[in-house]
C-alpha cells in the first residue's frame, strides 16, 4: 500500500492515493480551470433546464425525490441513525447453487436501438474525449485538463471509443486512426523495471510519473488490477475487429506479464522510500473482475477468481450483501464493498467473475437505503471536486455499513454522492423503476459542458464537478451494452 502527498504548486491541486485498487488515482483539476467552473451556476433548476440540441425530442425523464437543497442537521442524524439500524453483522447468505460463475453470461432484458434520451447522453459523455485525448499519443487524460493516466483510466478510454463507433458517433476511419495510436503506444511505454506499465504516466510526453509530478520521471510499480482490466479490452479489441488484431496483441506481448500472477493470484508492486514490495492484490469485486481478464490471455489465477473462499455477508436494509472477510483489521487492505466492479463485470463479462446474485443484492440493498431515507443512492469510488479529492463510497467497509472513507480510512459520510457511472451501469442492467429513477436523475442533475459530473453529493444537494474518463467511459460502455444487448466480451465473440 502507498500513499503519498505533497502541497499543491499554485497552479496544481492533487492527492495521492494507491491501494491496489486500480481507481484509486485522484488527479484533480488545474486551479486555474477548477476555479473557473466554480464561478458557474449549478442550482437543480438550473441543470435540469439544459437539455441537449437534437432533431429528435428527448423522451420525458422521470424526476427524483431528493431535495435541492443541503440536507439539514436533524435530516443527517436521521438518515445516520437509520444506516446504523439497517445493520445486522451475520447476513442473509447467497445461497451456494447461486454462487456459480459457470452459468451462461447474462443476457440484458433490453437490446435494440438507443432512446432518443439514451443517445444524447452517449453524445454528451463522448464531448469528454473530444476534448482529452491527445492525437499524438493516442492517450486520454484521466481528469478534464489534467495530462496523466493510468492504464484503468486509458482502458475507459478504449471502451468509449469502441462505444462511441458502434454508436455511430465518430466514423470508421477516425475510430481506427485513434485505437490503432493508442495500441501502439500502448506497446512501446517505457516500463517499470523493463517489466509492466508504470502506474501512471505523462499522457502528452508519456513518461513514467508518480502522480501529479507530470514532468519528473518515475517508477513506481504496476498495478494488477489495472492491467486485467486492460486485458479485457485487448482481447475484446483483438477479436471483435481484425484489422487492429495484430495491434492489440502486441500489446500484450510487449510485457512480462507472468510477473502478475503468483499460486493463482495477482500481484503488484507498489515503491516506497526507493524500496520495491510485491504484494497479492484485491478484494472480492475488483479482484475478480481484473482476474477475469488476466484468465482471457492464459495466465493461473484460480485464486483470485474464487468467490466463495473469503466471502461473508452483512445483512443492509434487509438484503444480505457480500463482502470480503480479509479487512484492513486482519490484512492491512481495505475491503470496500461498492458498485463499480460488479457493473462493469455484468456489462463486460455478463457475470462470469463474480455471482450475479451478489450484483442483485448489491443493487437491491441501495433501493432499500432509498425507500427508508429518500436518498437515491448508487455509491462507488471516484474522484471529488474537493479535498480529499476521492473518496470510497461504500456499503460496507472494515466492518462499517455506508461509510465514505480515503484510502487512509478518514471517514468523510459528509461527501457521499450518487455516482453517474453507477446509476447508468445499473439502469442498463437492471432497467428497473429504481433504476429509471436514478438514470432520470443523472438526466436532470448532473450534465456538464464536456460530459458528466461524476455525481451528486447527498447532504450537501450539489453536483460533485469532478471530470473523468473513467465515469464517461463507463457511461459509454453502459449504453452500447445495451443497444447490443450482450456482455461486450460475447458480443465480440470471446468465449467465456
Amino acid at each position: 500500500m502507498n500513499s503519498d502527498f505533497e502541497p499543491p504548486s499554485f497552479k496544481w491541486v492533487f492527492l495521492v492515493t494507491c491501494g491496489g485498487v486500480a481507481t484509486a488515482i485522484a488527479i484533480i483539476f488545474g486551479m486555474e480551470q477548477l476555479s473557473s467552473n466554480l464561478k458557474q451556476s449549478y442550482s437543480l433548476t438550473a441543470i435540469a433546464s439544459v437539455t441537449p440540441k437534437s432533431s429528435v425530442t428527448p423522451e420525458p425523464t422521470q424526476k427524483s425525490a431528493i431535495a435541492a437543497n443541503p440536507l439539514s442537521k436533524q435530516e443527517i442524524q436521521a438518515i445516520a441513525k437509520l444506516d446504523s439500524e439497517s445493520v445486522k453483522l451475520v447476513g442473509q447468505a447467497v445461497p451456494l447453487e447461486q454462487q456459480s460463475t459457470s452459468n451462461p453470461p447474462y443476457i440484458s432484458p433490453q437490446v435494440g436501438q438507443l432512446t432518443a434520451e439514451e443517445l444524447a447522453t452517449a453524445k454528451q459523455a463522448w464531448r469528454y474525449f473530444e476534448k482529452n485525448w491527445n492525437e499524438d499519443t493516442g492517450l486520454v487524460n484521466s481528469a478534464d485538463g489534467f495530462p496523466a493516466v493510468t492504464l484503468w483510466d486509458q482502458s475507459a478510454a478504449i471502451a468509449a471509443l469502441v462505444s462511441a463507433k458502434e454508436l455511430d458517433l465518430v466514423t470508421e476511419a477516425d475510430f481506427e486512426k485513434k485505437m490503432r495510436k493508442s495500441l501502439q503506444t500502448l506497446a512501446k511505454l517505457q516500463l517499470y523495471k523493463g517489466e509492466l506499465p508504470n502506474k501512471v504516466y505523462n499522457s502528452k510526453t508519456l513518461i513514467p510519473v508518480n502522480y501529479g509530478k507530470l514532468d519528473k520521471r518515475e517508477e513506481i510499480g504496476w498495478s494488477a488490477i489495472d492491467i486485467g482490466r486492460m486485458a479485457i479490452w485487448l482481447k475484446i479489441i483483438a477479436t471483435k475487429y481484425p484489422n487492429l488484431s495484430e495491434d492489440a496483441n502486441n500489446v500484450w506481448k510487449s510485457w512480462k506479464v507472468e510477473r502478475l500472477t503468483k499460486d493463482g493470484q495477482m500481484y503488484g508492486t507498489s515503491v516506497n522510500k526507493g524500496k520495491e514490495s510485491y504484494n497479492q492484490e484485491g478484494r472480492l469485486g475488483y479482484e475478480n473482475y481484473a482476474a477475469y481478464g488476466l484468465k482471457l490471455w492464459g495466465l493461473d489465477v484460480a485464486k483470485a477468481l474464487d468467490v466463495k473462499s473469503q466471502v461473508a455477508f452483512v445483512d443492509l436494509y434487509g438484503q444480505g450483501v457480500p463482502y470480503d472477510k480479509r479487512d484492513f483489521q486482519n490484512s492491512e487492505a481495505n475491503n470496500y464493498v461498492l458498485s463499480e466492479p460488479f457493473i462493469l463485470d455484468g456489462i463486460e463479462t455478463g457475470f462470469q467473475s463474480l455471482p450475479k446474485a451478489y450484483s442483485d443484492r448489491l443493487l437491491a440493498a441501495q433501493e432499500e437505503r432509498y425507500k427508508a431515507t429518500k436518498q437515491l443512492t448508487a455509491v462507488t469510488e471516484d474522484n471529488l471536486d474537493r479535498a480529499p479529492y476521492f473518496v470510497y463510497s461504500t456499503l460496507f467497509v472494515n466492518g462499517n455499513a455506508w461509510a465514505t472513507i480515503t484510502d487512509t480510512r478518514e471517514t468523510r459520510n459528509d461527501l457521499r454522492f450518487l455516482s453517474a457511472k453507477a446509476a447508468i451501469g445499473w439502469y442498463v442492467l437492471y432497467n428497473s423503476d429504481y433504476t429509471r429513477k436514478l438514470f432520470g436523475f443523472v438526466r436532470n442533475n448532473l450534465k456538464a459542458d464536456l460530459g458528466w459530473y461524476n455525481g451528486f453529493y447527498e447532504t450537501l444537494g450539489e453536483p460533485n464537478k469532478s471530470l473523468t474518463a473513467n465515469n464517461n467511459g463507463v457511461i459509454l460502455e453502459s449504453l452500447l451494452y445495451k443497444k447490443v444487448g450482450q456482455p461486450l466480451t460475447v458480443w465480440a465473440g470471446i468465449s467465456p
